[in-house]
């Protein structure tokens, strides 16, 4: 490497090619492929002595992907060619933040140590927006990558590793991302439970590829004439109905449906394999129920 940034290469069998700076009057050839023809060796001490006028101290910060956490070094150069170089401590700021931000992001923000709960929130708030529309935030990978300003960088100015980031801290970023007024909103059109009949609090998962999906025994929904929806009625629910074992027996994103058409096969099925449950010809008026009927009966 020359000072001005150009490359020379040196013959492998010349002594110069063991000296480890080098004073060249002459080159040969294309820039990409350059030849030395004409140098003498030259010590970093004469270097010193004869172009202090144009070597400089630059300090950098860089991310280390091996890491995940930033390097500072602070090297002598005299144009291109690096003289001296020695590590330094990381002084965080607003501007290392965003160095390491950018590392993170170039890793995959699916590696940050998100909670269960965070992940939830976020799969919560996609799906409002995939049924509402763009007032509710992209927090995505892809959108939070695009906004990592408005969440990550702040969370960084004073860390120098991807391991100093804690859960509960991304947590509360991604929550301060959607506006007050939403996040009431977020707890009544995608609560993380549903509540059958019965009062048991099932979860929703929303990663589910199918949609928004609660997995139920089937005796648990008797009496329930409406399918169960989510985002003010507007995305229906995903049904996967079991049977007493916690077996899938159906999905159903109909309810009501269900209820006049399949049933009846699946009472067929089950009545024989699971008698001490009840199978009543009429769920719709049947009361739910999460238990079997005592013995002897």
């Amino acid at each position: 490497m020359l000072a001005n940034g150009r490359g020379g290469q040196v013959d492998p069998a010349s002594a110069l090619a063991r000296e480890p700076f080098l004073a060249v009057a002459e080159l040969t050839g294309a820039a990409a492929s350059s030849r030395i023809v004409l140098a003498a060796a030259i010590t970093l001490a004469e270097i010193e002595q004869r172009f202090a006028d144009k070597i400089e101290d630059r300090d950098a910060v860089t991310f280390d992907t091996g890491s995940a956490s930033l390097r500072a070094r602070r090297s002598r150069r005299l144009g291109s060619i690096v003289l001296a170089e020695q590590v330094k401590q990381v002084s965080p700021d607003a501007a290392t933040a965003r160095i390491l931000s950018d590392g993170i992001v170039g890793l995959g923000l699916d590696r940050l140590d998100w909670s269960k709960a965070a992940l939830q929130f976020r799969t919560r708030v996609q799906s409002l927006r995939k049924a509402e529309g763009d007032e509710w935030p992209d927090v995505s990978d892809e959108g939070l990558a695009r906004t990592t300003a408005d969440w990550l960088e702040p969370l960084l100015v004073e860390k120098t590793a991807r391991s100093q980031l804690s859960a509960g801290e991304l947590f509360d970023a991604i929550s301060n991302l959607v506006p007050w007024n939403l996040r009431r909103r977020l707890d009544a059109e995608a609560p993380t439970h549903f509540t059958a009949p019965t009062g048991t609090a099932v979860p929703i998962d929303y990663e589910a590829e199918q949609g928004p999906t609660v997995s139920i025994r089937v005796q648990e929904l008797f009496g329930l004439t409406a399918h169960p929806t989510i985002a003010g009625g507007r995305v229906p629910l995903v049904i996967e109905l079991l049977s007493p074992g916690h077996k899938a027996v159906q999905i159903t994103r109909d309810l009501p449906g269900f209820w006049r058409g399949s049933y009846a096969d699946v009472r067929s099925d089950l009545r024989g394999r699971y008698p001490r449950h009840p199978w009543p010809e009429d769920p719709t008026s049947a009361p739910p129920t999460r238990r079997a009927k005592p013995r002897g009966t």
